[in-house]
């Protein structure tokens, strides 16, 4: 269902992209310049409904994908469909969907891993780039190789290798694990009943336990390209909560360094659900970001 605090009228459309057909939400005047939306793990579109009424009033057309291996999209099996190159992939042939030239790319966790790849691989498709507690590919590698406090943040990548396991732990009970991740990891009330329901729901659609796990399957096993450059030239804005247990602080900084124009905000009080636990500055930041010449 579409959440009942999403104020502007609001669409559900299957686009088929790269092979695949994606669930995506679409709102705001068709003339707009287009807003591309990514979620990371374990979430999907609704994870952005927040931003969605901002976006909207300033004017611009929003699309948010449910990314492939989740909700209503498509499931792949096979690991070489959820490389980066595939997910960037993804993320260019819904800019051409829409019939734009460019987007504005918003990316959170996976999410923002993705939008990196696109913005190394492909910059002349956007316009600028917004990234929320995701690092750079190159300081992600770097810092779960090396950094002995960021391995041991990672170490349920290596769970999550395992067959099966991870997906029963996912599940078990009509996917509890939801609360506890959500209410463990993020601020006080940044997740209400409601939205924890709507996360179970998600989990459990067929075949989407695997499908979110392959992403992590695939970055381990399958590995990256080299990118067409490790230099972001659009304009940047990296968005950071500081009480992130999964990502180190010292990873924003570090991705900035990576940027030819980039800017680092940080939200002291937030978590790595950042556009959860303070919605209303994420959403004014982007259209900041995005308004500025």
């Amino acid at each position: 269902m579409i959440h009942e605090e999403i104020t502007v009228a609001v669409q559900r459309k299957t686009v088929a992209v790269n092979g695949v057909n994606l669930n995506v939400i679409q709102a705001g005047p068709e003339e707009g310049e287009l807003v591309l939306l990514l979620h990371g793990f374990p979430e999907f579109w609704y994870g952005w409904r927040e931003q969605i009424p901002a976006l909207v009033q300033a004017g611009y057309r929003v699309w948010i994908p449910d990314q492939r291996g989740y909700n209503l999209s498509d499931k792949p099996k096979a690991l070489k469909d959820y490389t980066l190159d595939v997910l960037a992939k993804d993320v260019i042939d819904l800019i051409t969907a829409a019939r734009r030239e460019k987007a504005y790319l918003v990316g959170h966790d996976w999410g923002g891993a993705v939008a990196w790849w696109v913005a190394m691989n492909h910059p002349k498709r956007l316009k600028k780039l917004a990234i929320l507690n995701a690092p750079h590919p190159s300081v992600a590698r770097k810092q779960m190789t090396s950094n002995p406090g960021q391995m041991l943040k990672s170490a349920y990548f290596g769970l999550f290798q395992l067959p099966w396991l991870p997906e029963q732990l996912m599940l078990w009970d009509g996917a509890a694990a939801a609360r506890t991740l959500f209410t463990a990891t993020a601020s006080r009330d940044a997740f209400s009943d409601e939205d924890i329901a709507e996360y179970r729901r998600a989990w459990q659609a067929p075949g989407a336990a695997t499908g979110m796990l392959n992403w992590y399957r695939a970055v381990v096993q399958r590995g990256t390209s080299r990118p067409q450059s490790t230099r972001v030239h659009v304009p940047t804005l990296l968005m950071w909560g500081v009480n992130d247990g999964a990502l180190s602080r010292e990873m924003a900084p570090e991705s900035l360094r990576y940027c030819d124009d980039g800017r680092l905000v940080w939200f002291e009080k937030a978590t790595h659900w950042v556009q959860h636990d303070e919605p209303a500055r994420v959403s004014e930041l982007l259209v900041e970001h995005f308004s500025q010449v």
